[in-house]
């Protein structure tokens, strides 16, 4: 019954998608961001559990807006772009996941660190700390995951699904970019 119930859900997704493709994965890249950053206050922060540490509403909403306002419809662009310059032949998906780690990941990670911390109202000087601080830290993991990730997804994925598949793998990759990118506050919070 719970199968079932998993494969009706999902069609109907599915038939969202095809029909509202920009608004739905926008909104579903935004849930799945604010999901990553749900779990990282959670789960790995422990917020509202230890150090009296309160669970930040408006973190989770930043996330939230970010996914859906910027990510998803820079994903969906992107994506689209490598589909189109880059075509399925033997050596595609290589192309792919070479073009996606050396132009989009460096440059889409510098905006993350930027975009979030203006979002909280950091100065240029805090946010060039930041970025001083954790960007090729988070550069040196993104290159651990995401190679292995994109080709898989290149190479097995239907186009019309790849975004969706960089969601769900995003869900862990948004736990840990919640975490590094909030871990400077939490660790002054600490120390006060």
């Amino acid at each position: 019954m719970c199968a079932f119930s998993f494969v009706r859900a999902w069609r109907a997704y599915i038939s969202v998608v095809d029909k509202q493709k920009l608004s739905t994965m926008a909104c579903t890249t935004g849930a799945l961001m604010c999901a990553g950053d749900i779990i990282s206050q959670v789960a790995i922060e422990k917020r509202g559990f230890n150090r009296g540490l309160k669970y930040d509403v408006s973190r989770s909403l930043r996330f939230l807006g970010f996914g859906i306002v910027l990510v998803g419809p820079i994903y969906r662009t992107w994506y689209r772009m490598l589909d189109n310059t880059f075509k399925m032949t033997k050596f595609g998906s290589l192309k792919m996941v070479f073009f996606d780690q050396c132009v989009f990941a460096p440059s889409f990670i510098l905006f993350f660190f930027i975009a979030m911390a203006a979002m909280k109202g950091e100065s240029m000087r805090e946010i060039q700390e930041r970025i001083n601080k954790d960007y090729l830290a988070v550069m040196y993991t993104n290159y651990q995951v995401w190679p292995l990730v994109q080709a898989c997804n290149f190479t097995f994925v239907p186009v019309h699904h790849r975004v969706l598949v960089i969601n769900l793998a995003s869900v862990g990759w948004n736990t840990y970019l919640a975490w590094k990118s909030e871990r400077q506050l939490i660790d002054k919070d600490v120390s006060r």
